[in-house]
């Protein structure tokens, strides 16, 4: 061993450095894996497992950093000689690294999201089932699926997305969306009881979200700066080529948009069926025909 220290040419002060770097690493991993196993024993609960087990991994994720610092900035003269060559060479060699672990470090800080949220990033939506030092798991949503469900893909997302793009929290402060259902009738239709009908089955499946929805409100005004004067649901009136779009707009819980609006859509098709006077409408092309007069004045 010896011999191959001094035919690489290693200071022995290095080799020391390079030996409790080693024993710090393998304490570590070691401490981790009985804190987990622990754990694992102690909490039944798969939820309240994974909170403590990423609390655990973390914690002894900075001491290990700050203890493995501390070996080596005893290698240089002094704390500014190693900050100057460390950042020198990090900035170049290890950007994206030292971009994820800022993310990391900005996720744990500000929090704009946590384990189990839904959140969109960029283009990925998807629900967060794990964060480490260097990337977060998301059960990817939406895609090529309807309604945002899930397509069962697991998408590895690095740290230093947080800090490049938007990120829209789904379930932070307020956890309800608002969600538009189109329903488009015939010009002939009777659109005024048609738009009755539409809000009667609105108040029956969504209206008791919104005294739910008023609680938690007031109790994100208190970060945010969220308000809305009206949160029972309502039906908006427009005119399309084909007829008139009646849009009914009510809030409901993200992971629960495909259900609700099964269940609305159905309740509007039984409620059309009864009446005659309502009918549905789709893209239709209308040809007229305009006859030329006869000589006496009459057409033909």
């Amino acid at each position: 061993m010896m011999g191959l220290i001094e035919m690489l040419n290693v200071a022995p002060d290095t080799v020391a450095k390079l030996v409790a770097t080693l024993v710090l690493l393998i304490l570590f991993f070691l401490l981790r894996f009985l804190t987990c196993s622990l754990a694992k024993r102690k909490i039944n609960d798969p939820v309240r497992f994974h909170h403590w087990r990423r609390v655990i991994v973390n914690t002894l994720t900075i001491v290990a950093l700050v203890l493995i610092g501390r070996v080596w900035i005893r290698a240089f003269d002094s704390l500014a000689t190693f900050l100057g060559l460390a950042s020198a060479g990090l900035a170049v060699a290890m950007h994206d690294t030292i971009a994820n672990v800022a993310g990391w470090v900005f996720v744990l800080w500000r929090r704009p999201f946590q384990v189990g949220d839904r959140i969109q990033v960029g283009d990925i939506t998807g629900d967060v089932i794990d964060l480490r030092l260097f990337q977060f798991s998301v059960i990817e949503v939406g895609n090529w699926v309807d309604a945002e469900q899930s397509t069962g893909r697991i998408v590895h997302i690095p740290n230093s997305r947080i800090l490049r793009d938007p990120v829209s929290n789904y379930e932070s402060g307020f956890q309800y969306i608002w969600h538009e259902i189109p329903v488009l009738i015939t010009f002939e239709s009777n659109w005024r009881k048609a738009k009755e009908l539409l809000g009667t089955i609105a108040a029956e499946h969504a209206e008791y979200l919104s005294e739910g929805a008023e609680a938690q409100i007031r109790r994100a005004a208190m970060r945010y700066l969220i308000f809305f004067k009206n949160l029972t649901p309502i039906v908006y009136t427009s005119v399309r080529e084909s007829g008139v779009l009646l849009t009914l707009r009510y809030i409901v819980k993200p992971r629960e948009r495909r259900k609700s609006e099964e269940a609305v859509w159905e309740a509007i098709l039984d409620t059309f069926e009864k009446h005659e006077d309502i009918t549905l409408a789709y893209p239709t092309t209308r040809f007229f025909k305009a006859e030329a007069n006869r000589p006496d004045g009459h057409c033909r």
